[in-house]
């Protein structure tokens, strides 16, 4: 990566950094309004809740907005983000949380609080938050469901054909022609320009993938906060917001512990090694 590159990578990891802190003061804030808002009509909470809704969501287009920016200077980074523990990262979707996980988070907390409220439901009580999903509203869930997957499966499709151009005759070509000219320590400046020419096509690709899927990924967070009511609405954002936190913490904290077990190791062997060792999992 050149010197520009690393300098972006690491002004990013900066702000995401930020971005979590205020992810969190945001999820103490829909916490505190989802107790004071539990017991007030629709009318109330629409006008109490909407602008924290709107605010929450204005952090994650933030977030997104940002994004798009550094991808334009360094896709890779984004595709394979180093500010995300090893956790988070073996379960990453084209460098972010796969579209329709949302709807498992959504239906996962609903039986959750159905089951804390099967007693007031039996009676026929409404509880307001997710258990008390309309029949309607599962119905417009259902299609923005459909029609997320469909997307998503077209995106992740197109990444597949996308990546089997590393092998196309262009790329054999190259690594072969490379390879000789390495072996005859004839390499120059016109080479590394081939190089580079042929890779910028493959890296275009994938910030046009990264943007589909990040575009999926707004419309999907909205499309779900849309069809369902204010109180609704901050209870699914509160377990989004805990799910992505508690994630986050619980990855530095292995990747934490394994790389102190790795500098234990390689101290064990020598300082070099283990030096060597440490600044290798850090990075």
């Amino acid at each position: 990566m050149s010197i520009s590159g690393a300098e972006e990578r690491e002004s990013f990891q900066k702000f995401y950094e930020c971005w979590i802190v205020e992810q969190d003061h945001h999820l103490q804030e829909l916490i505190s309004a989802s107790r004071a808002q539990h017991e007030t009509n629709e009318e109330q909470q629409e006008r109490v809740l909407r602008p924290l809704i709107d605010r929450v969501l204005r952090h994650y287009d933030q977030y997104y907005c940002a994004k798009s920016r550094w991808t334009k200077q360094d896709v890779l980074s984004m595709l394979s983000p180093s500010w995300r523990s090893s956790l988070e990262d073996a379960f990453l979707w084209i460098g972010g949380w796969r579209s329709s996980m949302a709807f498992h988070l959504l239906y996962s907390k609903s039986g959750l609080q159905l089951e804390e409220q099967l007693a007031d439901i039996i009676r026929g009580l409404g509880t307001g938050d997710l258990a008390d999903l309309s029949p309607s509203q599962l119905s417009s869930v259902d299609d923005l469901q459909r029609k997320t997957i469909r997307e998503e499966k077209e995106i992740t499709e197109k990444m597949a054909k996308h990546q089997e151009t590393m092998a196309d005759s262009s790329m054999v070509e190259l690594t072969h022609v490379v390879t000789e000219l390495m072996r005859e320590n004839e390499m120059g400046g016109f080479e590394e320009e081939r190089v580079e020419g042929t890779l910028a096509p493959k890296e275009e690709g994938l910030e046009n993938l990264l943007e589909r899927a990040d575009d999926l990924r707004k419309r999907t967070l909205k499309g779900v906060i849309d069809i369902l009511s204010p109180i609704q609405a901050v209870h699914f954002l509160i377990a989004a917001a805990e799910l992505h936190l508690r994630l986050h913490e619980w990855g530095e904290k292995r990747d934490s512990l394994n790389n102190g077990n790795g500098n234990g190791n390689g101290n064990g062997n020598g300082n070099g090694n283990g030096n060597g060792n440490g600044n290798g999992n850090n990075s």
